[in-house]
């Protein structure tokens, strides 16, 4: 249940802050969904990959920092090695190619001329992007809840980028060590007008020790760390 919707806060002009406070009864315990909005008038998005920084992989305040970015959430999943286990591109370089097919890796985050989108892998070709990744489950797209099939249902640690009504860009993720959100209660939460996200398209990333986010946008500079480095990035850069 929500305990606290908190209201949305202007970090810098194009960029607002927001947290909601959640409690689970079944374990009891209490998780934050730390929230930011961007309006792409002003900010754009870009995927940052490690090795183009001299790096394995790193937090995310690092490689936005090694990027330029005011901010930064974790990207798609990859193997030990740090290698994306299904589609990337970034701006200088296809890392890998492949438009995956399992179940989990559902949709694509994209850049098309500088402007956001967010696909089904079924409806997306390489270069329908000239950034992008490949992630999941999608969870809504066109307004619409989307079938999540083959992956677990329990609650979780996640970490989220979506689009909203109003063209704007959302990021999120679960500030707790402990269990999380499932997937109905994200579809819910992102959807229901009284929680003010109105989420147009949604979009799971890797989530687990890998979900984090950080900022640095003026004087305000916040970190949800995770517990494992990571080789992408979602970067968030000033116009």
């Amino acid at each position: 249940m929500i305990v606290g919707s908190g209201p949305w806060k202007t970090v810098q002009k194009g960029v607002d802050s927001r947290k909601i406070a959640l409690e689970r009864s079944h374990p009891a315990y209490m998780l934050d969904l730390k929230l930011f909005r961007f309006d792409t008038r002003v900010i754009v998005p870009r995927v940052i990959y490690s090795a183009e920084h001299n790096l394995k992989v790193a937090d995310v305040k690092t490689l936005a920092q090694r990027a330029g970015a005011i901010a930064a959430i974790n990207g798609n999943y990859y193997d030990p090695d740090g290698k994306p286990l299904a589609f990337l591109k970034t701006a200088a370089h296809t890392v890998n190619p492949r438009v995956s097919s399992a179940a989990i890796y559902s949709g694509i985050f994209g850049v098309k001329d500088r402007q956001p989108f967010i696909a089904h892998r079924n409806n997306f070709l390489p270069a329908h992007a000239d950034e992008g990744i490949q992630t999941g489950p999608l969870l809504l797209l066109g307004g619409g809840a989307q079938a999540v099939t083959g992956v677990s249902s329990r609650p979780s640690r996640r970490a989220l980028i979506g689009i909203d009504r109003e063209q704007r860009l959302l990021i999120a993720v679960t500030d707790t060590l402990l269990g999380g959100l499932t997937w109905t209660e994200l579809h819910e939460l992102f959807t229901a007008p009284q929680w003010r996200l109105q989420a147009h398209d949604l979009l799971a990333l890797d989530g687990g020790g890998s979900a984090q986010i950080y900022i640095k946008s003026g004087k305000h500079e916040e970190m949800v760390p995770g517990t494992a480095e990571v080789p992408v990035a979602i970067g968030f850069f000033s116009k």
